[in-house]
C-alpha cells in the first residue's frame, strides 16, 4: 500500500492565488468563522443513523458563542447556495456542528435545517490551504463534476458532496447480486485515470463517494473525490493511483475480473478525450490556475524531485527533469497525458 504522510504541511494561500479566486468569484466577504468554531466547550462521538460510531465529534458551545455563530453560519450557507439573499435564509437554523479532528483540514460539518419542512443540508468549514484549493479548482475544471466553495481569510467553505462513502459502498453495495459490476468497474477505471492525470493523491475508500443514479434501464455510478488535501503533494507516484490502495482492493479485483485489457484501454481513452475537451473549453481558466500554481510552494523540494523521477520512469520520458515545483510538475503531467 502507498505510504501517506500522517499530516500534510499546510500552505498559505498566496496573494496571486487570492487574485485568481476573486476573478472567478470564489473569494467572498463571508464571516471568518473557523477560529471561532474551534472554541467549543464540549464534545461527544457522533453516531451514524445505524448507531455506529464515526470519526466525527458532535461539538457544543456556550450559549453566548452559539448565538453569535448561528447567524454567521446561515449567512455563509445563503452565500454558498443562493448568493447571500438575506430574506431567503433568516428562517434557517443550525441544529448540529460536527468536528473532524482526523483530517488535515480539521473540518467542521454544519447541518442547516429549514424548520418549515425539516429538510436538512450540510456544508463544511475548513482551514484555507493552498493545496486543497488547487485540488478543488482542478476538479471543477477537469472533471465532470462542478465544485461549489468559497474562501475568505483562513476560512474555506465547501458544499457537501452527496454520495455513498466509498468504504460503505465497497462493504455494503459491492457484494449485492443486482450490482452492475461492469458499470462500477468502468467508472472506477475512469476515476483512477482522472486522479492520476491531475495528480490527486490519497484516494483511499474513505476519501471518495459513489453517486448512484437510477437510469431508465440500469443504474449509473459516478465516483467523486471528497478530499483534496493531497493534491500534488506526495513524493511517490503510486500514491496517485487509487487502485494501489489496500482499501480499494475489492473494486480493483472486480475491474480486472469483468474488464479485459481492450475495454480498460477504451475507458482510459474516453477519459483522456473528455478531459482534453474540458481543458480546451476552460483553457483560459486552466492556464491562469497552472500559471500561479507553478510559482507556489506546495510540497518540500525532495517530494518534487522524487515524484518527477517516478513519473519519468512510469512514462519513459525525461520531460519532468527540470520541474522545480509541484505546480510545474502538475502542469507538465496534465500537458503530457492530455496532449495539450
Amino acid at each position: 500500500m502507498p505510504m501517506i504522510s500522517r499530516r500534510k504541511i499546510k500552505y498559505d494561500v498566496s496573494p496571486l492565488l487570492r487574485q485568481y479566486l476573486h476573478r472567478f468569484d470564489r473569494q467572498k466577504e463571508i464571516p471568518q468563522v473557523y477560529t471561532d468554531l474551534t472554541r467549543f466547550a464540549g464534545s461527544m462521538p457522533y453516531e451514524d443513523p445505524q448507531g455506529k460510531e464515526t470519526l466525527w465529534l458532535t461539538v457544543f458551545y456556550t450559549p453566548e458563542l452559539i448565538e453569535e455563530l448561528r447567524p454567521k453560519l446561515t449567512q455563509i450557507y445563503a452565500e454558498l447556495k443562493i448568493g447571500g439573499e438575506s430574506d431567503h435564509h433568516e428562517h434557517l437554523s443550525v441544529d448540529r456542528i460536527d468536528f473532524g479532528e482526523f483530517g488535515n483540514s480539521r473540518p467542521f460539518r454544519i447541518r442547516v435545517t429549514n424548520p418549515y419542512n425539516d429538510n436538512s443540508d450540510y456544508f463544511y468549514v475548513k482551514q484555507a490551504d493552498a493545496s486543497r484549493i488547487y485540488g478543488l479548482e482542478l476538479e471543477h475544471i477537469l472533471s465532470p463534476n462542478r465544485i461549489n466553495y468559497l474562501v475568505n481569510g483562513n476560512t474555506l467553505i465547501e458544499e457537501h458532496i452527496a454520495g455513498v462513502p466509498g468504504d460503505a459502498f465497497l462493504s455494503n453495495h459491492l457484494p449485492r447480486p443486482e450490482l452492475n459490476k461492469v458499470r462500477i468497474a468502468k467508472e472506477f477505471t475512469k476515476f483512477n485515470e482522472r486522479c492520476f492525470i491531475r495528480l490527486l493523491g490519497d484516494m483511499r475508500s474513505v476519501n471518495y463517494v459513489v453517486d448512484i443514479t437510477p437510469d431508465f434501464e440500469e443504474v449509473q455510478y459516478r465516483v467523486r473525490p471528497i478530499d483534496f488535501d493531497q493534491q500534488s503533494y506526495e513524493r511517490r507516484g503510486k500514491t496517485y493511483l487509487s487502485y494501489r490502495f489496500d482499501s480499494n482492493k475489492a473494486v480493483t479485483k472486480l475491474a480486472f475480473d469483468v474488464l479485459n485489457r481492450k475495454s480498460i484501454a477504451q475507458y482510459v481513452a474516453e477519459e483522456h478525450a473528455q478531459m482534453t475537451r474540458r481543458a480546451k473549453v476552460e483553457s483560459q481558466r486552466l492556464r491562469a490556475l497552472l500559471g500561479i500554481m507553478r510559482r507556489d510552494e506546495l510540497a518540500p523540494l525532495d517530494h518534487v524531485a522524487s515524484l518527477a523521477a517516478d513519473l519519468e520512469k512510469f512514462h519513459g520520458t525525461d520531460c519532468f527533469h527540470d520541474c522545480k515545483t509541484m505546480g510545474e510538475l502538475t502542469a507538465a503531467h496534465v500537458s503530457l497525458m492530455l496532449d495539450l
